[in-house]
């Protein structure tokens, strides 16, 4: 019995799908710090389940199992879901990534903490910020005369000197600060004095309450260009050569606790003369005690910092505020005291996950009326608007956090992600209500105090730089770099250079200045890595995993990509692996309103990739004419519908090219020669890939098959209400 025999893609599928829609409510541990695409723990589980469960993953997935005996490897463990996964259920785990942040998070997921402890130091922490700097997050109520309340958001907007005259402009995109969704009215700064004004209709708003100049919804800034409202002459930005634009604040949205119960909406006010006092105390204080832990590293060239470095940004320091600067600095000095290292390790955490939201490329949205933190496009969006969350964060009088992006939330969030490492559960939707079930027997973590010790290594490290026993493994899982834009390194660099102050140079991979390493597996431009690069890196990982797998045993991998080529670089790894694709499954990875796949017509579907040197493929899985694999399809695509998907346009050429790249290897198989140049082996590849037919007809039919269906399609989960228990 085998991943081919067990999987069930309604089942995983319905499972991955409502997790991916609150990913930390199924799988809290992701809140211990930020990384990029995590894929859906209940995908993995099913997974592992299906290969050493020896029953169909619809009778085994809900309850607790313990594989002590086996040992499992992700050659690119990142954010940790395979091993995670996989150490929960008991099993040895050896994981490498070469991103020195992706070994520091997977460790600080699994490692124990004592809660109590850690639980101490951050309240002492939290009190001793309260007392130095509490006061500079706090306002005033103009509507009820409340002193002293908490400010959840304050909002900047960039500024550009008028190069002909010299008028500080402000670069509004648009006035409007908050809309209607959340609020009972639509917020609109007015362009003359900065008053809010709620009004109904945003396209024509009126005049002014306080002023009575005409209020305008589209800003003067547009496509790096604006005219000066004094001498209307046109200027542009950025201007990388006179260093990052000034801002001005201009809006603060707060938080009154006793005033909940009869106010409508939200709070929001234009900052007084205390509030703007304030930001200069701050930089006052940031100048008097100049905190050891900020950085001054430079930031690298690079596809994605390259955006930072033409809006004049050419240090780490540069991106945040003197408040955010001051607050993250004596965040660091109270962090570095604390003598238990766990403690110390995990605080630190913390504070490089908090940077997130602590930073001025962050906005606010203005539907839901929350900040968008940095990574919220796994880029470095530089906008107009910038939102400034509250560094120690909000809690109401349920406990209950306020806003997002402070102190307190990290906190919260990293306690119950340290919770669920001992008390894991899955969640089940039964009648529109979610039902948690305890997993009672299974933990995650190196070690326990009433169930011993398991083996956990992790590695900072390429994983072909290895060298791993013949026959040491029973499977390697893993979420493989899809050969995208998404720079992992110049991303965490962000972090990194933060947390490598705190931690030292000690930790594995923290003596080196950056994150970044040429043998990434991502496409980047700049630095030359095309997708031949791809290809050898995935071949040279995938051959030495081959070599230690035992005889049989699974290579389990997702993928998806809209460039049909990089699927031809998947299949040259595994051939040259020596290894067979005996299953194509689909399983939904993504979600749909993420912001950075959203409009992009890209796939929520990965196919996982099932390999083995020698195997069986179910009956009915292969296929000789495209006709043929249309119905494989079709047939899957039912099963998706059956878990409450709607599988669209990108979800059907991710689940065609999975099929096709699978069927190629096995034609490919016993006749492959891995000396070739990599050019060549993509070309033969790409011949017998293309040798099946016109993979776009398959796509135009079973998108004509799909439309007149996803109107239809009932949003509950598979049939398999018996088998859970409650």
């Amino acid at each position: 019995m085998s991943i081919e025999e067990n999987f069930d893609i309604p089942l995983i599928a319905a499972l991955a799908l409502k997790e991916k829609q609150s990913q930390q409510n199924y799988r809290p541990i992701i809140a211990v710090h930020k990384w990029f695409a995590r894929r859906p723990g209940t995908l993995f589980r099913g997974l592992i389940l299906s290969e050493f469960g020896g029953r169909p993953v619809t009778d085994t997935f809900f309850h607790a199992h313990i594989f002590p005996d086996i040992t499992i490897a992700d050659p690119f463990m990142g954010g940790g879901t395979p091993l995670l996964e996989a150490n929960r259920m008991g099993c040895n785990v050896l994981g490498f990534d070469i991103n020195p942040m992706a070994a520091w998070i997977v460790r600080e997921e699994i490692e124990r903490l004592d809660l109590q402890k850690y639980q101490t130091a951050a309240g002492t922490i939290i009190e001793s910020l309260e007392q130095e700097i509490g006061d500079l997050y706090r306002t005033s109520c103009p509507h009820y005369g409340d002193s002293d309340v908490p400010v959840k958001y304050f909002l900047w907007v960039k500024m550009l000197k008028c190069e002909e005259c010299g008028t500080s402009i402000d670069l509004f995109p648009g006035y409007l600060v908050a809309g209607d969704a959340r609020h009972p009215r639509n917020v609109l700064v007015c362009p003359a004095c900065g008053d809010l004004n709620e009004v109904i209709n945003v396209e024509s708003p009126g005049v002014c309450e306080a002023c009575g100049e005409r209020l305008l919804s589209a800003g003067p800034a547009r496509r790096g260009r604006c005219v000066c409202p004094n001498c209307n002459s046109l200027n542009h930005y950025p201007r990388q050569e006179s260093g990052p634009l000034p801002h001005r604040l201009f809006a603060i949205e707060y938080y009154v606790p006793d005033r909940a119960s009869e106010h409508e909406g939200r709070f929001f006010k234009k900052p007084d003369e205390r509030d703007l006092s304030r930001v200069q105390r701050a930089a006052y204080q940031l100048h008097s005690v100049r905190p050891h832990y900020i950085p001054e590293q430079q930031i690298l060239p690079g596809d994605e910092t390259d955006r930072l470095r033409r809006w004049g940004y050419k240090h780490y320091k540069e991106l945040f505020n003197e408040r955010q600067l001051l607050g993250l600095g004596l965040s660091c000095h109270h962090i570095s005291e604390i003598s238990d290292e766990r403690v110390r390790h995990a605080l630190a955490t913390n504070l490089s996950d908090l940077l997130r939201y602590q930073n001025l490329l962050c906005r606010y949205d203005t539907a839901t009326l929350k900040s968008l933190d940095i990574f919220s496009v796994h880029g470095f969006p530089v906008g107009l608007i910038q939102c400034e969350s509250s560094l120690l964060g909000i809690t109401n009088d349920r406990g209950t956090s306020v806003g997002s992006g402070g102190w307190r939330n990290i906190v919260s969030k990293y306690i119950k992600a340290k919770q669920y490492c001992d008390t894991p559960f899955e969640t089940y939707q039964r009648g529109g209500q979610n039902v948690r079930i305890p997993i009672v027997g299974e933990w995650i973590g190196e070690k326990s105090d009433i169930h011993g010790q398991r083996d956990v290594r992790l590695y900072c490290t390429s994983s072909t730089d290895v060298k791993l026993e013949p026959a040491s493994l029973d499977a390697v899982f893993t979420d493989p770099p899809y050969f995208g834009n998404v720079q992992y390194g110049e991303l965490m660099d962000f972090c990194y250079v933060w947390l490598r102050g705190l931690a030292g140079t000690e930790a594995e991979g923290f003596d080196r200045a950056s994150t970044r390493s040429p043998d990434e597996l991502t496409g980047n431009e700049s630095q030359g890595r095309d997708l031949e690069h791809f290809a050898e890196g995935l071949s040279a990982v995938y051959r030495n995993m081959a070599y230690a797998l035992k005889s049989g045993a699974p290579l389990a991998f997702t993928y998806h990509h809209n460039n049909v080529e990089t699927y031809h670089a998947v299949g040259v790894a595994l051939l040259d692996a020596g290894l067979i694709c005996f299953a194509s499954l689909p399983c939904p990875a993504e979600m749909g309103g993420s912001i950075h796949i959203h409009g992009t017509k890209s796939s929520i579907v990965d196919t996982v990739f099932v390999c083995r040197s020698r195997g069986h493929t179910r009956k009915g899985q292969n296929f000789k004419t495209l006709a043929q694999l249309a119905d494989i399809v079709r047939d899957e695509l039912d099963q998706l519908k059956r878990a409450g998907m709607k599988p669209a346009e990108g979800d059907i050429r991710c689940i065609v090219y999975g099929h096709l790249t699978r069927m190629t290897i096995y034609k490919l198989s016993g006749k492959w020669d891995s000396t070739l140049p990599i050019g060549e082996r993509l070309n033969r590849f790409s011949e017998v890939f293309s040798g099946f037919g016109d993979s776009q007809s398959v796509l135009d039919l079973l998108i004509q098959y799909l439309a007149p269906c996803n109107s239809h399609i009932q949003t509950s989960l598979c049939k398999v209400d018996h088998d859970v228990p409650v």
